[in-house]
């Protein structure tokens, strides 16, 4: 059973309104799996909105390989400077190739900018969640994981 960006909204508001703040629309990094079991970090510009998360990629993309592949990711944004107080979050799961043209429709309306035609799309379905804040008294940390 897979779960789409919806359930994280549902069971924790607060912590899918900090990752939609942090990731949509935003450089963002992507981490997969190669061939050989070793992983691989991508800049990409993840896409949340209607309950999804959504990537568009190039379809000779080596992380849009890996994912086709092996569906297991983590996606990760980073602090703005070194002070943390933007604070981190991340998101692991599998992802999918999308080929249902309506969930591609909404995946270019929600997004922040114009996709190629040529370019493939994933969904990326939420197993766990989490953020960090810096602060003065140190780091406040939230985690959420899907109960299966």
């Amino acid at each position: 059973m897979t779960m789409s960006w919806q359930l994280l909204e549902e069971q924790q508001p607060e912590l899918a309104a900090f990752g939609r703040l942090r990731l949509n629309g935003k450089v963002a990094y992507l981490a997969t799996v190669r061939k050989d079991g070793s992983p691989r970090v991508h800049p990409m510009t993840p896409i949340i909105g209607a309950g999804h998360l959504f990537v568009f990629m190039e379809p000779t993309s080596p992380k849009g390989h890996d994912l086709q592949r092996d569906g297991r990711y983590a996606i990760h944004g980073g602090v703005t400077d070194n002070s943390g107080v933007s604070g981190e979050f991340f998101v692991t799961g599998r992802a999918h190739l999308v080929s249902d043209p309506e969930l591609r429709a909404l995946a270019t309306q929600l997004s922040s900018y114009d996709p190629a035609e040529r370019y493939i799309l994933f969904e990326f379905d939420v197993e766990s969640a989490g953020s960090t804040v810096y602060t003065d008294d140190g780091a406040d940390r939230r985690y959420w994981k899907r109960v299966t």
